[in-house]
């Protein structure tokens, strides 16, 4: 079959026939009409926040949201969770929480296997691990947070359910990790359709596979400039004004580091991670002048502003 016949059945179903070459402008914005926001990864609890609370004060730039506990929120206890949420309240962050225990954390050895992760991904192992992951979402938000992390398409489907059934809040916002593996225009669909509030797709695609997935989404892309090794190491500084132009309406993160599973253990100190973490905030700063500098009718959201799912106190 000629590929332009399958492009044209692909296209009846609303999905792009092939990737957006022309890297077509987005004319979706953030609510405050800013194109792109800032994101602060692998925030291992209060003693990190409060350094990059300092850094970008001393800075003087917005840090919208940051992504917090990736060892798992259950290593927390509730006053460190209190103490986060009320940092994070008081300057207007919002939190993306990770639930913990995940996978791995039970019998199944599968996930940790160079072969077994591919088939596996990040995914929950079984229904006794699906409620403990609700139990600990549950048990944030009674805290105050208000954002959180999923990393199973399957688990992001249950959650959009018992919400619409009014045994989940809806106040909430939901980030579907790269580890789900959108990569394609018609994954990034399906993530919107499942209640994602946004999205991470896969590190390494193309400006014009982005473009595509724009095409048929409006909630932000979580967008890495930067990557573990382990994901490759890409970096992508000089991508950030195309990809905010494109992507609009979008979140930058920054997430170096030889992998996650070295990074965010519960043995890793505070200081490794306060240190990296101020420099994340440094990075951003670079981007941020990066994008003035080359187009500067491409703005960035300033600090605090009232569409984010701010921790409630």
């Amino acid at each position: 079959m000629k590929l332009d016949t399958v492009s044209n059945f692909m296209e009846r179903c609303g999905i792009p026939g092939r990737d957006r070459y022309d890297l077509p402008s987005s004319d979706k914005r953030f609510p405050d009409g800013a194109s792109y926001r800032i994101e602060i990864s692998g925030v291992e609890g209060p003693k990190v926040l409060e350094a990059i609370i300092k850094e970008k004060n001393r800075r003087n730039l917005p840090v919208h949201r940051v992504v917090s506990f990736c060892q798992g929120g259950t290593l927390f206890s509730d006053q460190e969770l209190k103490d986060f949420a009320q940092m994070a309240a008081e300057e207007k962050i919002e939190v993306i929480a990770i639930a913990g225990p995940r996978n791995a954390w039970d019998g199944g050895r599968q996930a940790v296997a160079p072969e077994g992760q591919k088939s596996g991904g990040m995914h929950h192992r079984g229904c006794d691990e699906l409620r403990k992951v609700i139990a600990d979402l549950y048990r944030m938000y009674e805290i105050g947070l208000r954002g959180f992390m999923l990393v199973d398409m399957g688990l992001l489907d249950l959650v959009r359910q018992m919400q619409e059934n009014g045994d989940f809040p809806k106040d909430v916002a939901i980030k579907l990790s790269v580890w789900a593996g959108v990569s394609s225009a018609a994954g990034a669909r399906l993530a919107e359709k499942l209640g994602a509030s946004s999205y991470n797709p896969i590190a390494d695609l193309t400006l014009p596979q982005l473009a595509a997935m724009r095409q048929v989404t409006s909630i932000p892309i979580d967008y890495y400039i930067w990557t573990f090794e382990s994901f490759g190491g890409t970096q992508r500084f000089y991508d950030a004004p195309e990809v905010a132009r494109i992507c609009s309406p979008c979140y930058f993160k920054f997430e170096p580091g030889p992998g996650s599973g070295l990074m965010y253990t519960s043995w890793s100190t505070d200081e490794e991670h306060m240190r990296l973490c101020e420099k994340k905030v440094k990075w951003a700063e670079w981007v941020i002048n990066h994008i003035q500098e080359n187009d500067p009718d491409i703005t960035v959201s300033k600090q605090g502003p009232s569409d984010l799912h701010i921790p409630k106190i």
